[in-house]
């Protein structure tokens, strides 16, 4: 055979492996599609990362089915390269276990509320909102985004092996009750399930008597009078959870103040740090993207899905209530002193929590005055 025979056979076999290659790919792409995978997706030698995480929702109510929603966006932004295995509440470990189940590695993420760990992190009574303090969903993004944070947040979290990928914006929080609760006097010696930390604080200031349980107790609590009344989230989650049918009161604030304890009830995303780690950057961006997104759509969802469920209690025959401006100012006296006291547990904490007061003061908000750093008997409070 000639040299140029040989040179050109060469070049047909180099030319009909690009062209198998190219073939290749495309049915492989489109066996994809039609097997449910996204549209995006590229052949890649390696495995997808594959990520366990759970959350502090229920099966069966929005907050979970929102949360699923952030695995499968989580699958498509990143071609099916990071995958999260989407767990309820309790699917591995309880709810109030996960903290240390993250920090250990027995699975990798935890999507809950960071009002549960003041604990194990004292600067967790300042990541999510906490009584009279900031009270609207955009002051806390603009805390975490723009004013010191998520620094705080993550400084916190990594000292314990894991990793904090940011707030969820979720609902303020509701008050259920077997019986009517009408005035700040009404509270003495009643039986309310809260969170622990400083929102049990304000209300023992009332004279109440708190526990702590997580969601998915609080049903059998008030049905079999285990508790008076219970704090937990809003409107739509809480119809889901069936409070309707063993609450019929619900408690609120006037307008002004319609939630006193828990206006913004955030949750967090935090990952194991080795898990963490073993995420390519790429992924690890694409990954806190999906975050910012879910955080917002879980939030909108929500949203709407409380105005479907208002009406849903009305017809259950669910009497809400709702305090006097004056019931809130008597709880309002209690509120700096409780803040000075959680932010001196912790260097980190006194930092967020200055941070948060001089954003309160500012001529933005105009929340507070330095004068009104004061306890409840009217003397001045220093930090």
């Amino acid at each position: 055979m000639s040299k140029k025979v040989k040179q050109d056979q060469t070049s047909v076999e180099k030319g009909s492996r690009r062209s198998f290659l190219k073939t290749a790919a495309v049915v492989a792409g489109g066996a994809a599609g039609v097997m449910g995978f996204p549209s995006v997706m590229r052949l890649s030698a390696a495995a997808p990362i594959k990520l366990k995480m759970q959350t502090a929702w229920d099966a069966g109510t929005v907050g979970y089915t929102k949360f699923q929603d952030f695995g499968k966006k989580v699958a498509e932004v990143t071609e099916g390269q990071l995958l999260i295995e989407c767990l309820p509440a309790g699917a591995i470990v309880g709810t109030f276990e996960m903290f240390d189940a993250i920090k250990s590695g027995v699975f990798d993420a935890m999507h809950c509320f960071d009002v549960y760990w003041p604990g194990k992190i004292p600067v967790a009574t300042f990541l999510s909102s906490y009584p009279f303090a900031m009270d609207r969903p955009d002051q806390w993004e603009t805390w975490y985004n723009v004013l010191g944070g998520r620094q705080f947040a993550r400084e916190a979290y990594g000292a314990h092996n894991m990793m904090y990928l940011g707030p969820i914006q979720h609902d303020d929080n509701l008050i259920h009750s077997k019986v009517p609760i009408r005035s700040f006097e009404d509270f003495k010696g009643k039986k309310i399930r809260y969170p622990g930390g400083i929102i049990a604080d304000i209300y023992r200031a009332a004279g109440v008597s708190t526990v702590l349980l997580p969601g998915g107790e609080v049903y059998p609590a008030l049905e079999k009078g285990v508790i008076d009344a219970s704090d937990y989230v809003g409107w739509a989650i809480n119809y889901n959870l069936g409070f309707a049918e063993v609450a019929k009161y619900i408690i609120m604030g006037p307008p002004s103040t319609p939630c006193l304890h828990q206006p913004v009830d955030l949750m967090g995303i935090e990952i194991n740090m080795n898990s963490w780690k073993k995420i390519p950057k790429h992924l690890q961006d694409l990954l806190e993207m999906a975050v910012t997104w879910h955080s917002w759509d879980h939030y909108t969802a929500i949203q709407k899905a409380d105005l479907d469920a208002v009406p849903k209690y009305k017809a259950r025959g669910v009497e809400v209530i709702r305090l006097k401006e004056s019931d809130i100012e008597k709880f309002r006296k209690f509120a700096p002193e409780l803040w000075v006291k959680w932010a001196r547990k912790d260097p980190l904490a006194m930092k967020a929590f200055k941070s948060q007061w001089e954003y309160m003061k500012s001529e933005k908000m105009v929340y507070y005055s330095d004068k009104d750093m004061v306890d409840h008997s009217g003397k001045k409070l220093t930090f």
